[in-house]
């Protein structure tokens, strides 16, 4: 494993995450979660081979003594690159095709799924995570996770990723997280989501 490489330069995404966070998150937060995972698996083959999804779908079949180390590293790892990846300074700004369709059959219509997801994010007691995430027959929900946590220990595809730890937004926005909630929807590329919908 590695650490995604970022598809944009870290002032790509200004006004609305300024270069300092997004430098200070890559650079420091997620490189961090990133060697820890690597260490921790470095010295067994067989955790070496296997897939992040797969570790963290089955933390609890893991060596304990790594069980901490990835669900909370790995998670870090996991989240991040999502997270990362659906992000662009030219998005696609509404959903389309099957995506569109789920959208408007699971919560009446996308305005009403950002009003729950911002929902979901400013609920979220501490450090977390407010996740759009499907099941096995694709139908979707919003969820939210604490610390580094993946939708994935419980049985769910997370498909779009919003980060509410205080590092992801406290140099510019300070306290107001409804305010970075809300402006995030202005670099979520929902041609990426969709295709994790896909996958």
């Amino acid at each position: 494993m590695k650490q995604l490489e970022l598809k944009y330069s870290f002032d790509a995404l200004e006004p609305y995450i300024d270069a300092l966070t997004m430098e200070t998150h890559y650079s420091k937060h997620h490189k961090t979660y990133t060697d820890n995972l690597i260490n921790a698996i470095v010295n067994n083959n067989q955790l070496q081979n296997r897939s992040i999804e797969d570790l963290l779908t089955n933390l609890d079949k893991l060596p304990k003594e790594v069980q901490a180390t990835i669900r909370n590293n790995g998670g870090g790892y996991y989240n991040h690159n999502l997270f990362f990846d659906i992000l662009s300074p030219n998005p696609s700004k509404n959903p389309s095709n099957d995506l569109l369709n789920q959208i408007n059959k699971d919560f009446g219509s996308f305005e009403n799924l950002k009003n729950e997801l911002i929902n979901a994010g400013l609920s979220q007691f501490g450090s977390g995570w407010a996740w759009l995430v499907k099941d096995e027959n694709k139908n979707l929900k919003v969820i939210k996770t604490a610390n580094q946590d993946t939708p994935l220990e419980l049985g769910l595809s997370p498909i779009l990723g919003i980060d509410v730890w205080e590092h992801g937004y406290y140099l510019k926005y300070k306290n107001l997280r409804k305010d970075y909630l809300v402006n995030i929807f202005e670099v979520i590329d929902w041609n990426k989501v969709e295709e994790y919908y896909n996958k």
